[in-house]
């Protein structure tokens, strides 16, 4: 920060990435498997994109949806992967004032809006079969998507445009390996309560509303799927949920642990929570492809054709 000895109140220049305080001379080591997981997910969510693309019989609601995720995952591990490899590798810790304030947003455009999207396309798939292809028309999917877009992009404005407005005068190092919201207003000269108190409402608004929706969807469609009349087309109705559960809990796990440890866990360690933190960026963006890719007949009979040059 320039001037960092003064008290005059201005914006940093940058701020300098420290990465995981304590585990220094592990950095390498620890990029190996970040590493490969972002490479996991380069692939897995470019190819879901591609054969969604390739293949006529995917252009519907749940594909659409999942290309959507696709997109995000992308976004929110680009955002931060490669400068958090720059840091194990290169030591290169310095990231821009602005540069700062664009990964601190990508990083609030949460993907959760994008899981309501597809509860709703299982609802109405399994509750009202008939009327699908009339009630999720491409113009409605279209606004479902505009609407989580808009939704999540409005929502994670105020976070960076509160932390350029805030006045700094202290340090300009970030114990962390990225731009995360809080680490960078604490650094702020002023009270920040209000950047506090508007992270916990989004929290709640985010995750909360959209935990409830999810669960009033699947509590219709369990009711739907056990008023069936043999197993076998309960068992079958289930399977086609079964993706999107699996993805639903591969995200929510690790945002309600990382949630939980930065608000509760005070007594660990700090490498510990900048580590969770890390997990909760890496993994699920990772999971997706891989999960639809096995349970998604479709997706993965496309694949294999792909890896072993077998075109239909």
């Amino acid at each position: 920060m320039p001037n960092s000895n003064t008290t005059k109140f201005t914006n940093p220049c940058t701020f300098i990435l420290l990465g995981i305080p304590g585990l220094e001379a592990a950095h390498v080591w620890i990029s190996i498997p970040f590493c490969a997981m972002y490479a996991i997910d380069i692939l897995g969510n470019f190819s879901i994109l591609f054969i969604v693309k390739r293949k006529p019989s995917l252009h519907v609601p749940m594909y659409y949806f999942l290309c959507m995720l696709a997109v995000t995952d992308l976004v929110l591990s680009t955002s931060t992967l490669p400068k958090m490899l720059s840091i194990f590798w290169f030591n290169s810790r310095e990231i821009d004032f602005s540069a700062c304030l664009a990964q601190m947003y990508f990083l609030r455009c949460s993907s959760s809006g994008i899981f309501v999207a597809m509860a709703v396309d299982r609802y109405v798939a399994i509750c009202y079969p008939l009327r699908h292809s009339t009630i999720l028309t491409n113009h409605m999917v279209v606004k479902i998507g505009l609407a989580v877009v808009l939704r999540g992009s409005m929502l994670a404005l105020p976070y960076p445009f509160l932390a350029r407005h805030w006045p700094y005068c202290r340090t300009n190092i970030i114990p962390h390996t990225h731009c995360e919201h809080m680490e960078v207003v604490k650094l702020a000269c002023a009270d920040i309560r209000v950047s506090s108190y508007y992270g916990l409402f989004v929290l709640l608004c985010r995750i909360g509303l959209d935990v409830f929706f999810i669960a009033l969807s699947y509590t219709q469609i369990l009711r739907a799927i056990f008023s069936l009349p043999t197993k076998d087309a309960r068992l079958k109705t289930l399977g086609t949920c079964g993706s999107h559960l699996c993805v639903i809990l591969a995200f929510y796990i690790p945002t309600l642990f990382s949630s939980l440890t930065s608000r509760f866990g005070h007594n660990l360690p700090l490498h510990f929570h900048i580590f969770i933190a890390n997990v909760y960026l890496l993994v699920p963006p990772m999971l997706n492809p891989i999960i639809y890719g096995v349970r998604t007949k479709q997706i993965r009979d496309r694949l294999l054709r792909l890896f072993t040059h077998k075109e239909t």
